[in-house]
């Protein structure tokens, strides 16, 4: 209590009265009865004060916050109470929408490779929001807008992966200062083997430690071996791993067998479950949510009151057989399309490119148990290739689709290849 009340300014018996009459905020407690707050509990009790200081009764703040969290909202995304703030702190003219203009200039400092403007931005927005909140607004938001421009071909490799850099290494700075736990329960959080995209787990593990959560982040592309070993080291009471695309999403499936095996619950998430929903279907787990706010949230809720997963869809014997005749004749089909291109304008390296991820897409989606879950991919590579650099027209991509159906008759069996025979011939 000593250093909330050196945090916040609040008088002891005012803050077991706001417990009492409130409950809030509600710390855990010691053994021998002492409250334990979380950074998560003095943060709400600074949110609570901001709103006395506009003029609002502490039961109404208490009630507002109550029910944006009953209602799946984050209180700490308010940010009516900017104008409080002396716009000479904070060097940014505070009219209009303040954190949309954040982070437009944090995105040109970034795409300008200006790292010292762009850490200087992030300063000022920490200065006056809360960390959750420019971690949403600014940095995940602002990955977001640089990863589009990409796609649409605005945006070159270098600018997308400084961003990316810039932004990651802001997750790590601020998780090395997090608090001790102070809730019952440890998570662990994971990327899957394929899966080298680490923002949305670090900000997620960010975000439960700041809630009081132990937490323990593996990193990228762990291998399941690794797994393994790190569940008998840890003893978590759930991992969450997250996938932004198809393969790693596929390589969950043999996590997930290891964690029903061990009895430890498995949650997930990840942009590819917002891209393709029926992807859902196939984890047996517990999807987290949409929204990366929230599933602290759902968290929370799984630990006070778990409930089965829901049944997943799984390969069938023809799915795996048609991997494993895939798997061989794949060098072969691939040999051929490059050979088909040579003298096209499809790009070497580009063909390869598209090559391999057709080809690892089609394997995970048969992994998976559905070959239809890769259309979304499909539509992702078309859009790619036609807004990049290359600018290729939509009759290049026609063909190369005819070219890959073609090529797939010779090599592929009639059985054994007739689920991506099939899928094939209705997309040509």
């Amino acid at each position: 209590m000593k250093v909330v009340i050196q945090e916040t300014g609040i008088k002891p018996d005012t803050l077991r009265a706001w417990e009492r009459r409130y409950g809030l905020p509600e710390p855990n407690r010691t053994q021998g009865g002492h409250r334990l707050y979380s950074q998560y509990d003095i943060d709400m009790l600074k949110w609570l004060l901001t709103r006395q200081k506009e003029g609002m009764s502490i039961s109404h703040a208490t009630r507002l916050w109550q029910q944006m969290a009953e209602e799946g909202r984050d209180p700490f995304l308010l940010t009516d109470s900017v104008a409080s703030v002396e716009p000479a702190r904070s060097g940014l003219d505070i009219s209009g929408d303040m954190i949309a203009q954040t982070r437009a200039a944090w995105i040109k400092a970034c795409l300008d490779y200006n790292e010292v403007e762009a850490q200087r931005i992030l300063v000022q927005a920490f200065a006056l929001y809360p960390v959750e909140l420019v971690c949403l607004e600014v940095l995940q938001k602002g990955l977001s807008a640089i990863g589009q421009g990409w796609y649409e071909g605005r945006v070159s490799v270098q600018q997308e992966h400084f961003t990316s850099a810039l932004a990651v290494r802001q997750l790590e700075v601020m998780l090395s200062s997090t608090v001790q736990a102070s809730r019952h329960g440890r998570i662990l959080i994971a990327c899957p083997p394929h899966e080298q995209h680490t923002f949305s787990a670090l900000l997620l593990t960010l975000l439960l430690r700041r809630r009081g959560w132990e937490v323990i982040y593996l990193g990228a592309n762990v291998p399941l071996e690794q797994l393994e070993d790190a569940l008998t080291t840890i003893a978590p009471h759930l991992v969450i791993l997250a996938a932004q695309t198809l393969q790693p999403a596929s390589a969950m499936l043999a996590m997930s067998d290891l964690l029903q095996r061990v009895g430890v619950p498995l949650a997930f998430g990840g942009l590819v479950f917002n891209q393709i929903p029926a992807l859902r279907n196939h984890i047996p787990g517990y999807f987290l949510s949409e929204d990366l706010q929230k599933a602290p949230q759902m968290v929370e809720h799984l630990f006070h009151s778990p409930r089965a997963p829901y049944e997943s869809k799984r390969a069938t014997h023809e799915h795996q057989e048609t991997i494993a005749h895939f798997s061989i004749q794949r060098p072969a089909m691939e040999a051929q399309l490059q050979a088909t291109f040579a003298h096209n304008d499809l790009p070497f390296d580009l063909l390869k490119f598209v090559n391999q991820e057709l080809g690892d897409n089609i394997t995970a989606a048969l992994a998976l148990g559905d070959i239809t879950l890769l259309q979304a991919n499909l539509d992702w590579i078309a859009g790619l290739l036609t807004n990049y650099q290359y600018q290729l027209p939509a009759q290049l991509l026609g063909q190369y689709f005819h070219a890959y159906h073609d090529i797939a008759q010779q090599h592929l069996h009639p059985e054994k290849g007739k689920l991506i025979l099939d899928w094939l011939a209705q997309i040509r």
